[in-house]
């Protein structure tokens, strides 16, 4: 294979491999060979080594020599590391935003928000109701306009991923629909209380969304 084409195949095994990981095509503790993400891909096993190399990097797996790589579980610490990170920041920028007077211009980009989660639920796609949660938190960060927060909010992104297709699953693998309609109701209120521009229930109500989350987790 031409070496000036490894640099794009070794990126399409990357976001293949990723995406099996973030939505748990790939489990904890999986161990991954070469020659079959080689074959999965259609690439030769040097771009594969390089893929496999960058998420490493990114922590996701562990290289294992002559063998493949092994898919890194989350520790509990993280999960736990994760929320608080979320909480002190999304529960900041609805202060943020609220006191500001920005409500009403978030607020039809929560709606869309909510629209996408429903469609999602109902079609069973998990991938697209943990983008689309994903989505609604981003926006209200965003929306306060500080891009340092909103920075180290996106650097969140392939871990509340990861846990938010863990959190919503079922025996079996399914999507837990009960939790889907729980998740949604628990984001409307959550949407209802920045448009009323109530600033203790909408942090209460973020806070106690978390939780929730922290204890399915758990």
């Amino acid at each position: 294979m031409d070496a000036t084409a490894h640099p794009s195949a070794a990126d399409r095994v990357y976001q293949h491999v990723r995406a099996g990981i973030l939505t748990r095509r790939h489990a904890d503790n999986d161990l991954l060979a070469e020659g079959r993400i080689a074959d999965e891909t259609g690439v030769s096993r040097t771009p594969v080594r390089e893929a496999l190399l960058r998420l490493e990097s990114e922590g996701m797996v562990r290289l294992l020599p002559k063998r493949g790589a092994l898919v890194l579980p989350v520790s509990a610490q993280e999960w736990r590391d994760v929320l608080s990170t979320r909480e002190l920041v999304e529960t900041h920028c609805i202060r943020v935003v609220i006191e500001s007077g920005r409500a009403p211009m978030l607020s039809p980009a929560l709606a869309r928000s909510l629209a996408d989660l429903g469609e999602a639920a109902a079609a069973g796609d998990l991938t697209g109701y943990v983008s689309a949660d994903r989505d609604f938190h981003a926006g209200i960060v965003a929306s306060a306009g500080n891009s340092i927060l909103s920075r180290l909010y996106g650097s969140l992104r392939d871990r509340q991923l990861r846990m938010g297709t863990a959190n919503l699953l079922a025996e079996g693998g399914f999507a837990d629909s009960a939790r889907l309609r729980r998740t949604i109701a628990d984001h409307r209120a959550i949407a209802d209380a920045i448009a009323r521009e109530d600033v203790a229930d909408a942090v209460r109500l973020t806070i106690e969304h978390l939780a929730t989350a922290a204890r399915s987790l758990v």
